[in-house]
Order: structure tokens, then C-alpha cells, then sequence
């Protein structure tokens, strides 16, 4: 079975979209996936399943409008790919060093798309890049560092304009959910 981690957009923040991680794991336990853990609570799920990314995604999905009649998009990684995510990082330890310095919240960041952003979506976003905020993407993931905070950013406001379902996530929380997708595994 596939160990797939599950990022759903948009619940639970500023008290909109507002689901209890118990009854989300739940939901994700009646449309017959195994082994479902959550972790804090904007949205992070991880399973086991031997679907497909795309019958998945459409599942759950589904499910959460019906249970709590919330539509939102659901963006799934599996464990290898999301080990692959951290190792491709393409920022230098030193840029990094340098953005937690300047920065009093977290810089490093990974906006992970539903899919690959068309090309000449691309510059749309790259107007945006600046020497506070950089970015680079690799196939359906955007690195994003940010020298000040990510709120203020005209880079992390804008990567809509890719037109491609997106959820952000800090450094930490991949790396942590990293471990417990690791731990499932076993």
C-alpha cells in the first residue's frame, strides 16, 4: 500500500472552513482508506491506499462536501515524493540562514500544486520574484523564501495567477509530516 499524504486547502484558518481533525479522520476512514493520522490542524492527513492519486483526490473531495459542505481542493503527495520534495531543495543552507535572520517568522515554504503550471503561466509570478522573495519550481512544487513574512509578500499573494490549485506549507510541517509518513510506512 501507498503511504499518501493528503494537504487540504483553505480549512481552518482565520475560523472559516472550520472541520475537527477527529472528524475528518472519520470522513477519510469511511471512504475506506487505512492507517488515516492527522496532523495539526490546517489540514494535513496522512493513509494508506492503493488508489490512485486522481480517484483519491476526487474521492475525498466529494466527501468532505457531503459530510460538511465545504468545497475545497485536496492535494495529495506520496511519502517517496515528499522525501524527494525535502532532498531537492534548491535553496543553499546559507540563503536560508540569511532569511531567518532578517525574518522574525518562518522563510522557507513549499507551495505544492494540484499539477504542473502550464509555461507561459509562469510569468505571471516571475514579475513578483524580488530579493526578499525568491522562488523556484520543480515539477509540481514551488520553493519559496522569503526575507520578511510570507503575509506580506507580493510573490505568495500572487501564486494564483499560476492557475493551479495550491496549498502552502512551512518547512517544518513537511519535515514533520516527512517523519510520520516515514513511521507508517513500517
Amino acid at each position: 500500500m501507498t503511504v499518501y499524504i493528503a494537504l487540504l486547502r483553505g480549512i481552518n484558518v482565520g475560523g472559516k472552513n472550520v472541520i475537527k481533525m477527529a472528524d475528518l479522520k472519520r470522513t477519510f476512514e469511511s471512504i475506506g482508506v487505512s492507517d488515516v493520522k492527522t496532523y495539526i490542524q490546517s489540514g494535513n492527513v496522512l493513509f494508506k491506499s492503493n488508489e490512485s492519486e486522481e480517484a483519491l483526490c476526487n474521492k475525498i473531495e466529494q466527501e468532505i462536501e457531503t459530510v460538511f459542505g465545504i468545497s475545497l481542493e485536496v492535494i495529495l503527495r506520496t511519502s517517496n515524493e515528499l522525501e524527494q520534495l525535502l532532498s531537492d531543495c534548491p535553496f543553499s543552507n546559507e540563503e536560508i540562514a540569511e532569511a531567518e535572520r532578517l525574518s522574525e517568522v518562518e522563510s522557507l515554504y513549499v507551495a505544492l500544486l494540484k499539477h504542473n503550471p502550464l509555461k507561459e503561466k509562469l510569468e505571471y509570478i516571475d514579475s513578483y520574484k524580488s530579493e526578499s522573495d525568491k522562488y523556484y519550481i520543480v515539477g509540481r512544487n514551488v520553493y519559496l523564501l522569503f526575507k520578511h513574512s510570507i503575509r506580506n509578500s507580493k510573490l505568495a499573494n500572487n501564486l494564483y495567477k499560476l492557475d493551479v490549485a495550491t496549498t502552502v506549507r512551512n518547512w517544518k510541517t513537511l519535515s514533520k509530516l516527512n517523519s510520520l509518513a516515514k513511521a507508517l510506512e513500517n
